[in-house]
């Protein structure tokens, strides 16, 4: 009986052992797994993202969309996804996005003059927009607009 015993605790040990360490090696891998490659977009009102901006002298970068629209839509799957701009954009820019036909993305709409979308806007960290592109462009030249930004300071 003590060598019955003596089995079962050892099989026992040795389960718990090997679900320990298959344990490990999935928290070592999904450590290893780089952070998702896509611009963050902050949330906020305007006047928060702006004091963000003013405090780390960041410029801001806007995506200013509507849900009805298409070209929005593929900005956000596919554009925005881009890892050259995401990392460019997320190391760079405070990125915020507001829905134009909501809240107080109608008011905003109406103060920056948008009336297509979508719309892409830059703004210095003062709050003063430096830039502006309506329509739909790919990761590539999402990058290249970003870069141009900067280059106005």
């Amino acid at each position: 009986m003590s060598t019955a015993k003596n089995s079962i605790a050892l099989t026992v040990f040795l389960v718990i052992s090997g679900i320990s360490a298959a344990f490990a090696q999935i928290t070592a891998r999904q450590q290893d797994v780089p952070a998702a490659k896509e611009i963050t977009f902050v949330d906020g009102k305007w006047k928060e993202v702006a004091a963000q901006a003013r405090k780390s002298g960041k410029y801001i970068f806007v995506d200013a969309y509507t849900t009805w629209c298409l070209p929005c839509r593929q900005l956000k799957n596919v554009t925005f996804k881009d890892e050259a701009a995401a990392a460019y954009f997320n190391e760079h820019f405070i990125n915020c996005a507001f829905d134009m036909e909501k809240g107080e993305g109608i008011q905003l709409a109406d103060q920056w003059e948008i009336m297509a979308y979508p719309a892409l806007l830059f703004f210095t960290p003062e709050g003063k927009m430096i830039m502006k592109q309506v329509g739909y462009i790919d990761g590539k030249q999402l990058l290249a607009f970003g870069k141009q930004a900067l280059a106005r300071k």
